[in-house]
């Protein structure tokens, strides 16, 4: 099942990339999940620069547009129906790396040297 998610979130976010203009937004396909049984799927979606709300509200608009030029390079048993849900790991990333820059410039304790005698 991971060969089939992974074959999907490449060939999602090949349809993404070439099919549709974002406005100086970065947008990524983090992952798919899709059902055992191939009828539903859940496409993780990153939204850099901007907001991820209009971003997912057009893909989930378009899903069927998007399943429909996917599933012709992508032969599967059925069609999964995709829903596209938002990825904050990335922004969670951005934060957490500009917390540490944050608490790496506190002032620090001095360092005590040893006694040696």
């Amino acid at each position: 099942m991971d060969r089939v998610n992974e074959l999907l979130r490449r060939e999602i976010s090949s349809v993404i990339h070439h099919d549709y203009e974002w406005g100086g937004v970065l947008v990524t396909i983090s992952g798919v999940e899709i059902t055992h049984d191939l009828k539903e799927g859940k496409v993780w979606t990153s939204v850099l620069g901007g907001s991820s709300q209009p971003v997912l509200k057009k893909l989930n608009r378009d899903h069927g547009a998007i399943q429909s030029k996917v599933m012709k390079r992508v032969v599967l048993k059925s069609t999964p129906v995709l829903r596209f849900v938002s990825d904050q790991s990335a922004e969670r990333g951005v934060d957490m790396v500009n917390l540490l820059d944050e608490v790496d410039k506190l002032p620090k304790a001095p360092v005590e040297e040893s006694e040696s005698e």
